[in-house]
């Protein structure tokens, strides 16, 4: 066997990631081998975490930015004392284990977050280091530093070569993030040969250009200089730091250590047992780990077990000197917010007066802050167009850490990283604006947000071509039905100020998924309550908006501007004696939620004359009108440059033309 225990634990930890690689018969060996010097010291040494309670608060926490590489992270963690038994590693990648071939949040014990899109766990990290100095400012005080940790990143090649960590390694140098402490794996192979066919970076210049602090360790299994790199990266307070760690991709294997070969594809049992020799390991056996091995760790527990009873008498201590922030900090934490700022949504009583649903979410965030402590957000340099300013609040910054209002610059798709960092660190309910034609550049985020059942808030405004003039490059069609598509996530378009300020309701209190809310540029006239339906429909999904006195011959549903040309429509089929339904149908998703004798008061199967507008595409209307029903929508075509009255006009969403197609339906 391998002689000191030291060396015999780390080639432990790459020798369980090859058995249960080629025992799965797929996965990606090659990054775990090179960097199990890595995970073993992090986790035997440097970090400060509890393997009997993997969501100590004041834990340190450790990002598998390269997720393909899952078997490092389970291996260490089973070493470690977390609840993943040696079967769980003989599981990799089947059916129902805990071993999936990407970590994923929720699902394993030590997992801090869903990672595998390569970028994503860099970012998401960086959205926990702004959660940690935020709430830090907020809490700490001096003697009780109840948060104090590091957030320690693995990133590869993959990683930095995405555009996503470009934006997201601009932004932490900007906001001086020194908590964040990144090692790269710098092994000099990707999928199809050497980096050098597509990737020749200045990575030192690179983050010294984002003012990040900037080390090299020439040889990953040199723990000494590994762990020297480290505790300078530790006392930079302004700085985010990268240690730059040359490593070997499949290190022990003879034959195929640095080719691209051993990266996502199992070593083969002949070279894995070439590959055991070599490190000194029983050719025979697989998933050893030395009785030795397993006692070296073993006092991670304990450790782990003082490091949280230090911290929990530091807290109580904290809670008798200062019982109001510590009774705050515990809510947030737990993610309570209580009821007062119901009391605070805004009612908007000037009927048939006019404002954008992007103006009344404004309204509606700034009357709701004071009493949710834990709302923090921000848009991507969109801010005075998005009406997401927390007015009388401080920006996030260096200088003001405790403030709760997020400049994420031309940012989009760091920004839905963050947001996600955000909200799986705790404690925070984060928002993020930007144009709703701009959701594609978040989208790999919002699916992570879903696959993670985390609730971040976007506020997508400017949502159809009502944006009129800056024509079909800022005018989303297809990108609502896109939103809808990604599993989980919950779409709002509200038709008014009222519906606007339900969906805020709906998105604060909602658990599980991420929510999406589809705002206006143009004012829209607010609809008088006294005489239709009430807002908190929205917490339906669909509601009768408008309803007949006779018996129904059609119904008209509509989402966001255009219900109300959906109810001037009614108005004129109902002056040549057609008996029409309004429903508003701010999110498919909510409606799809209520029980089926709701969903058919409002849809009644016994009405198929049936007309749905939306400017967007028709995608996935059908389900809602029938086959005997018609959309008034646009499809195979984009928006085009000219007033928003005139674009409307021109694409057929005027009365004229809905009493028509209303009509050809009956």
């Amino acid at each position: 066997m391998a002689t000191s225990i030291q060396e015999k634990s780390i080639n432990t930890i790459r020798l369980l990631a090859a058995d249960a690689i080629q025992k799965a018969k797929s996965g990606h060996p090659g990054m775990p081998m090179g960097m199990a010097p890595l995970a073993y010291l992090l986790y035997s040494k440097i970090m400060k975490h509890n393997p009997k309670n993997p969501k100590f608060l004041n834990r340190d926490r450790f990002i598998l930015s390269g997720g393909h590489g899952s078997m490092l992270l389970y291996s260490i963690l089973h070493l470690s004392g977390y609840k993943i038994t040696l079967n769980d590693l003989k599981n990799f990648r089947q059916w129902k284990s805990i071993t999936p071939g990407h970590p994923e949040f929720g699902l394993t014990a030590g997992v801090e977050t869903t990672t595998g899109p390569l970028g994503q766990g860099f970012t998401n990290a960086v959205g926990m280091a702004v959660a940690q100095e935020h709430l830090a400012s907020r809490f700490n005080k001096k003697g009780y530093k109840i948060l104090d940790h590091y957030i320690y990143v693995e990133a590869g090649d993959g990683d930095l070569m995405e555009g996503l960590s470009h934006e997201a390694a601009s932004f932490a140098g900007h906001n001086k993030l020194g908590k964040l402490i990144v090692f790269y794996d710098d092994n000099g192979i990707s999928i199809d040969g050497p980096t050098t066919l597509s990737y020749s970076d200045n990575v030192p210049k690179r983050f010294e250009s984002y003012n990040w602090h900037v080390q090299k360790v020439n040889d990953i299994n040199d723990l000494k200089s590994l762990e020297k790199a480290i505790k300078v990266a530790q006392k930079e307070k302004d700085k985010p730091s990268i240690i730059i760690t040359k490593t070997t991709i499949g290190f022990g294997s003879p034959n195929k250590k640095g080719t691209s070969e051993i990266h996502g594809a199992p070593l083969g049992e002949d070279e894995l047992i070439l590959t055991k020799r070599n490190l000194g390991f029983p050719e025979d056996k697989k998933f050893v780990v030395p009785k030795d091995v397993y006692k070296h760790f073993s006092t991670l527990k304990e450790k782990g077990k003082k490091e949280e009873d230090k911290w929990n008498k530091l807290f109580k201590e904290y809670k008798i000197k200062y019982p109001s922030e510590a009774k705050l900090f515990k809510q947030m934490m737990d993610g309570k917010i209580g009821n007062s700022w119901k009391k605070k949504l805004p009612k908007f009583e000037n009927y048939g007066e006019s404002l954008a649903t992007r103006s009344a979410s404004g309204k509606v965030l700034n009357a709701i802050v004071s009493e949710i402590p834990s709302l923090f957000g921000g848009s991507a340099d969109l801010t005075p167009s998005n009406n997401t300013e927390l007015k009388g609040y401080n920006d996030f910054s260096p200088v003001t850490p405790d403030g709760r209002y997020v400049r994420y610059g031309v940012r989009e798709h760091a920004m839905a990283g963050l947001m996600n960092g955000i909200a799986i660190y705790g404690g925070l309910i984060p928002y993020g604006g930007t144009f709703m034609v701009f959701s594609d550049y978040l989208r790999p985020s919002i699916r992570l947000a879903s696959i993670s059942k985390i609730k971040p808030i976007y506020v997508f405004t400017h949502d159809s071509i009502g944006v009129g003039e800056d024509g079909p490059t800022h005018q989303p069609i297809e990108q609502i039905a896109s939103l809808r598509s990604i599993p989980g996530c919950i779409v709002i378009r509200p038709s008014d100020a009222n519906e606007t300020s339900e969906a805020w309701k709906f998105a604060i209190e909602h658990k599980g998924s991420p929510v999406a809310l589809g705002l206006t540029r143009q004012n829209l006239k607010i609809v008088d309550r006294n005489v239709l339906g009430a807002a908190e429909g929205v917490s339906k999904g669909a509601y009768i908006l408008k309803d007949s006195k006779e018996k129904l011959q059609t119904i008209i549903m509509a989402s966001g501007s255009e219900v109300d040309l959906a109810l001037k429509s009614a108005e004129e089929l109902e002056k040549e004696g057609i008996n029409c339904r309004v429903v508003s149908f701010p999110s498919w998703e909510i409606f799809e939620m209520q029980s089926e004798e709701y969903k058919e008061s409002v849809l009644p199967k016994s009405v198929r004359a049936r007309i749905a507008i939306e400017a967007g595409v028709s995608q996935g209307w059908f389900k809602y009108v029938g086959l005997d029903g018609k959309t008034i929508t646009i499809d195979e075509k984009y928006g085009s440059s000219a007033p928003q009255n005139i674009v409307f006009e021109k694409y057929g969403f005027t009365v004229e033309n809905i009493v028509k197609v209303t009509k050809s339906v009956l």
